[in-house]
């Protein structure tokens, strides 16, 4: 994927507000943003991480803390916006539109809470960097993993992928019903896999084991995006067990089992940066 170095001075911020959602399943939101500032994104690659600036309750702007050195500053409490960490899905230049997916799994989480309750006219804050940067790396054969937080990266991989990609990817989400249409070209064999009652954290690890991943006499690559531990392991799979290298392979967690966002992220990031 494609490293943030250096590239601070490029981000925008703006306040864009709700046109309209649509549900693509039963627990997946599509969230259609539009504003003046909708152009100011149009370099920003599909596929890539935003951050969105959620405002409190009763707040009618959103205040944007400033970003240094790879940090936002605080804010006030009372005007502190909820950042999380969502993707670019979409832009529309001609109607205007900006589209951000979140899976809806009720109001234990502040962004699945604020989209779901979300109507039309309502603010939400975008940063992202406003430049075309490389979403994947050029190769022969691709590997694509992750749960429904994925699901945004790997659809914009899956429709950019070129005719002769191969490869394989598989979602893990609940059951049948969360499918959802994803459109690609390429030869990669898409698969859906459900957790239901079960452990989710291993099922994705099981049917990678289960891949013939090809030797490093062709060109690979793997995204793999998910829950911590789920990440971790097929990490330590694929670099340790088959000896693919650290270009090879993009794995970076989400989420972590029973832990919020902001208890998570400082495991997370130093897990991912230790590899």
């Amino acid at each position: 994927m494609a490293k943030k170095e250096n590239k601070a001075q490029h981000i925008i911020n703006a306040t864009l507000k709700v046109k309209h959602k649509t549900y693509i399943t039963p627990h997946y939101l599509r969230i259609t943003l539009t504003g003046a500032d909708v152009p100011r994104f149009a370099a920003a690659t599909v596929g890539e991480n935003n951050k969105i600036f959620i405002p409190p309750t009763g707040v009618s702007e959103v205040h944007f803390p400033t970003f240094e050195n790879g940090k936002w500053s605080p804010l006030p409490p009372e005007i502190s916006p909820t950042v999380r960490t969502y993707t670019h899905r979409g832009i529309d230049l001609k109607k205007n539109e900006m589209y951000i997916d979140f899976v809806a799994h009720g109001d234990n989480g502040p962004a699945s809470a604020w989209a779901m309750h979300a109507k039309e006219g309502d603010l939400l804050g975008i940063a992202m960097y406003g430049l075309k940067t490389e979403l994947y790396p050029e190769a022969d054969w691709y590997l694509l993993a992750g749960d429904a937080t994925a699901i945004p990266v790997i659809s914009a991989i899956l429709e950019d992928l070129p005719e002769n990609a191969q490869g394989v990817a598989h979602i893990l989400v609940e059951n049948p019903q969360e499918i959802q249409p994803i459109q690609t070209r390429s030869k990669v064999v898409l698969n859906w896999h459900f957790y239901g009652e079960n452990l989710q954290n291993i099922i994705l690890e099981d049917r990678i084991r289960e891949i013939p991943l090809p030797e490093a006499t062709l060109r690979r690559f793997g995204y793999v995006a998910a829950e911590f531990s789920a990440v971790k392991a097929i990490r330590n799979y694929l670099r340790k067990e088959r000896n693919w290298t650290k270009e090879e392979v993009y794995a970076y967690s989400y989420w972590k089992f029973g832990t919020s966002e902001e208890q998570s992220a400082t495991e997370r990031r130093e897990e991912h940066q230790s590899v």
